[in-house]
C-alpha cells in the first residue's frame, strides 16, 4: 500500500469518530484525495431524523472540497472506512455524485478499521452512471 493511500486511511478513520449516526449507529468515515494535489478532503456520515436530509461521509468530504476549492477537480482515489466485516462500499447517490468527479479508473479503497479490504476501479464499483445530457 502505498503512503498517501496509507495516510488517507488514518484520516478516514479519524473523520469516521466525528461521525453522528445517532439513529442508524453505522459509522462511516471517509477520505478524498485530489488528483495531482497533495490536497486530501475527509468526511463523516451526518445523520438526521428525517433520514433523506442524512449526508454520507463520501458527499461530505466531496461538498468540503467543492466549498474550499471549487468543482473543476478530479480525485485520484477514495477510501471508505465502516465497521464491518465485509467492505462496505459507498451507497449509489454518494457514487453517482462522486462520478462528476472521477475518472472509470479511479480507485476506491474500501476498509474497516483494521485494514483495507478491497481495492477496485471506480468502473467497477459503479459501472452504469446517469449522464446528463441537455438538448443542444
Amino acid at each position: 500500500m502505498n503512503e498517501t493511500v496509507n495516510k488517507a486511511y488514518q484520516l478516514a478513520i479519524a473523520a469516521r469518530k466525528n461521525s453522528f449516526s445517532i439513529y442508524s449507529k453505522f459509522a462511516v468515515g471517509a477520505a478524498l484525495k485530489v488528483k495531482d494535489s497533495e490536497q486530501i478532503f475527509t468526511g463523516c456520515n451526518v445523520e438526521n431524523s428525517s433520514f433523506g436530509a442524512t449526508i454520507c461521509a463520501e458527499r461530505t468530504g466531496l461538498v468540503k472540497m467543492v466549498s474550499e476549492i471549487g468543482g473543476n477537480h478530479k480525485l485520484e482515489f477514495v477510501v471508505v472506512v465502516a465497521d464491518t466485516e465485509d467492505a462496505t462500499p459507498p451507497c449509489g447517490l454518494c457514487l453517482q455524485q462522486l462520478s462528476d468527479f472521477v475518472d472509470q479508473d479511479t480507485m476506491v479503497y474500501l476498509a474497516d478499521l483494521k485494514s483495507i479490504k478491497k481495492e477496485m476501479k471506480f468502473t467497477d464499483v459503479m459501472p452504469y452512471i446517469f449522464v446528463f445530457k441537455p438538448e443542444a
